[in-house]
């Protein structure tokens, strides 16, 4: 502040014939004190007396100060009610900022609004979420703290505790809160406090040896190398900090430098200073006796006014950090730019009543106050500044590192700035390289209270604990999360499905029996097989049709169930394949006419067979029914039914293709959706009907004479047919996709080959192998011909 004023004293061009004087007083860090120098200094007089100026003191353009938060409250509330300018260089109070409350409070330094959202930002750009909070116990201190606590939260950081501390605070209470910090599991703390009030704190972390925690400090803390002994600095090596923006003060290292007693002689402070720092003894005086007794205790040497600062000397104003010494500096030019503007306005044109100015030999503070309201100012290096519309100066912080090196050489590197105000993403600027941690790496500390979630995985919150302590779950089948830490698993869409590691949504395979595939290809090579064997069958009959066993019930019917039979065999073909929509209202109306055909052929063979045995006797009824009609209405009678059941259900409900994504989330199933599938049951049942009639009456008649009873084949392969179509129904229920079709085409082959091979094999066995039996006489029977001979 002495820099700055005899810096503008000695400018032309700011104040120019005006010079600038100072009064300082100490406030002790106390409330009461603080108050009582407030009131000294407005009244003029050794003691307070409120509201009344001397008129002999010269004017009172501005106080600079106080430095902490809880003293600057009470002393803005008086000036405010007087409407005195006070400018602060420390006080971060964010309460400070309400012009209602605090009218002609000003600061350079951020408050605490804009540094607890730095902060916040800050534990977030090294991904710190499990972090303590160790406050001072004071207004500032805990209203600081609870907005730092929000913002962090707010950022998705938790504050594992958050516990007050104060100078005037017992041993014991420290002792515990060091024992808590020294077991808990956050390893990075942070420390909102003033540097008076954790003195006794880092001791007792020295005591304790407590080393592995990662200490960030708010820009409440000065970080200073003389405050504590090298050995708590110890403790302190590796931490962060911020401090306010610090601008240049050219020629402040000189004026450091020049300083000596016996140039300021009025300097109640110098003497003092260099009896400490050349620990010699000044020549007293009655104004220096209270600040000498100390160094006549220690030292007999008189102090010699040829002594000079020398870089050790020079070491003792801690020039590390000049973040606050800077803000005092740009304080004093705030107050010095508002008078200039004063005395420079011109008459008729000022801003107050009619037009006035004020007047240099009466300045009322009101009127200065007028003035450094949005009145923008510069220093002496040309950086610029201004007060908002609360007070408060421009927002940027600088992150500063303690470096301790191996020779015990304090360090305060600046590491990096950051800038709440602006975009996210462009905030935070951070030099990691140049950050030395408590090993000495430049790797990041971890302090999470739960270990980050890989891809594939959700977190899941404890019960009963914070939010940055959960459990890593993996994410359900068709779900994916693709990033780390992810909240929620998202769901895949229809047509997809997660991966093994469920971080990624892949393309469902498309499932259809096809050609390509081992079970549809062998299928469809078992349905050309049969098909063929089927044929040359019906070869065979047409070859051999003159024999007796070929003429024996009805050719005609066998030829047709031969056709029948061949047909079945084929309809398979269209099961295999891409569902079309052709196909998919084709195969199962070809499937259940063609079977129906087949079914109705036998059981017109049925009917021939019992009829021609009952017909033997002239006498009977029965010989009526004999000839072609009869099989032919009953295999057309029968089949037509069947085609008006597949007709309704074509014009109802037509069968169409579509894609399944629901009865297997992993694929998705191409098959044909049969509309309503009361008509595919009730195709099935009138099937089954037939065939149980044909089975029926195959079975009563089993016992008819004759060699080679054909109704015994046709019971026993309708035993067969029907055996593997109640067969069919639970597994084609139970099955889905492409196995759902292979059961249906599976059950049409066996069914279809159980007819040919229970009908026609015994027959071409007795026509290719046994031609000897394939006469009238062994299909009658010998019984049976010489009754007929008789007759």
């Amino acid at each position: 502040m002495v820099f700055a004023i005899e810096e503008i004293n000695q400018s032309s061009s700011l104040l120019p014939n005006i010079t600038l004087g100072f009064h300082i007083s100490d406030s002790c860090i106390s409330e009461n004190r603080a108050v009582k120098r407030t009131l000294e200094l407005l009244s003029g007089k050794n003691g307070p007396v409120p509201g009344y100026r001397c008129p002999n003191h010269p004017p009172l353009a501005g106080i600079v100060g106080e430095t902490f938060s809880t003293l600057s409250v009470p002393m803005a509330r008086i000036l405010g009610v007087l409407h005195y300018p006070q400018i602060s260089h420390s006080s971060v109070l964010s309460t400070l900022s309400d012009k209602r409350l605090f009218p002609s409070f000003f600061r350079t330094v951020p408050g605490n609004t804009f540094q607890n959202i730095a902060l916040a930002r800050l534990m977030g750009y090294f991904s710190w979420t499990w972090m303590g909070m160790i406050i001072s116990d004071t207004e500032s201190g805990l209203k600081g703290g609870q907005d730092m606590k929000r913002q962090i939260e707010g950022n998705g950081g938790c504050v594992a505790f958050m516990e007050k501390i104060h100078l005037l605070h017992s041993q014991v209470k420290v002792l515990r809160l060091v024992q808590m910090i020294k077991n808990h599991s956050a390893s990075v703390i942070i420390v909102h406090s003033e540097e008076v009030n954790i003195k006794l704190f880092l001791e007792t972390l020295h005591q304790l040896n407590v080393r592995d925690k990662v200490w960030v400090y708010s820009a409440n803390f000065i970080m200073a190398s003389g405050l504590f002994g090298k050995q708590v600095w110890r403790i302190l090596n590796g931490s962060l900090g911020l401090a306010p923006y610090t601008g240049n003060m050219p020629g402040f290292e000189e004026f450091l430098h020049h300083l000596h007693p016996s140039t300021s002689p009025d300097d109640i402070f110098m003497k003092h200073f260099w009896e400490q720092a050349f620990h010699c003894r000044w020549p007293q005086t009655n104004d220096t006796q209270s600040f000498s007794k100390e160094a006549q205790g220690e030292n007999s040497v008189f102090c010699s006014r040829d002594q000079r600062l020398d870089k050790q000397a020079m070491s003792l104003f801690e020039l590390d950090d000049l973040s606050y010494t800077y803000h005092a500096y740009a304080a004093v030019y705030a107050l010095a730019h508002s008078l200039h503007t004063l005395i420079s306005c011109t008459p008729g044109q000022g801003p107050f009543v009619n037009r006035t100015c004020a007047n240099i030999n009466d300045i009322r503070s009101w009127q200065i106050l007028h003035y450094m309201k949005n009145q923008p100012f510069q220093t002496a290096s040309g950086e610029k500044l201004i007060f908002d519309a609360n007070g408060d100066a421009p927002a940027t912080y600088l992150i500063l590192n303690v470096q301790i090196s191996p020779d015990e050489e304090f360090q305060l590197i600046k590491v990096g700035k950051l800038d709440p105000k602006a975009s996210e993403g462009n905030n935070v600027h951070v030099s990691k390289d140049t950050i030395r941690w408590k090993d000495g790496s430049s790797k990041v500390p971890l302090s999470v209270c739960s270990e980050s979630c890989p891809p594939g995985y959700r977190k899941a919150a404890r019960e009963g604990q914070p939010l940055c302590c959960f459990d890593c779950v993996p994410c359900s089948q068709g779900e994916i999360s693709n990033g780390n830490d992810t909240a929620r698993c998202q769901k895949c869409p229809d047509e997809e499905w997660s991966n093994e590691r469920n971080d990624e949504c892949i393309k469902k395979v498309v499932e259809f029996l096809s050609y390509e595939e081992l079970l549809g290809l062998t299928l469809a090579i078992t349905a050309g097989l049969l098909s063929f064997l089927t044929a040359s069958v019906l070869c065979v009959f047409i070859k051999y049709r003159d024999t007796p066993i070929v003429k024996a019930n009805n050719r005609g019917l066998s030829y047709l169930l031969l056709i029948a039979l061949m047909c079945c065999f084929l309809c398979s073909f269209i099961f295999i394949g891409r569902p079309r929509k052709l196909t998919c209202m084709l195969r199962q109306m070809v499937f259940g006419i063609i079977f129906t055909l087949s079914v109705s052929s036998i059981l017109a063979k049925t009917i021939i067979v019992v009829i021609a045995f009952k017909a033997t006797n002239p006498n009977s009824s029965a010989r009526k029914w004999i000839g072609s009609t009869t099989p032919s209405c009953t295999v057309i009678f029968c089949s037509l039914v069947q085609v008006c059941i597949c007709c309704i259900w074509l014009i109802q409900s037509p069968p169409f293709p579509e894609f399944n994504m629901k009865s297997d989330f992993r694929k998705i199933i191409f098959e044909c959706n049969e509309g309503h599938t009361v008509f595919f049951y009730c195709m099935l049942g009138y099937m089954g009907l037939l065939a149980t009639v044909s089975f029926v009456v195959a079975f009563l008649s089993r016992n008819l004479p004759g060699s080679f009873n054909e109704a015994k084949l046709i019971t026993f392969s309708m035993l067969v047919f029907v055996s593997v179509w109640i067969s069919f129904i639970p597994a084609y229920l139970s099955t889905r996709g492409k196995y759902m079709v292979a059961v249906e085409v599976f059950a049409i082959l066996c069914s279809s080959a159980g007819l040919l091979g229970c009908i026609f094999f015994p027959k071409c066995y007795i026509i290719l192998l046994r031609p000897d039996r394939n006469t009238r006489q062994h299909l009658v029977g010998k019984d049976k011909l010489g009754h007929k001979k008789g007759e």
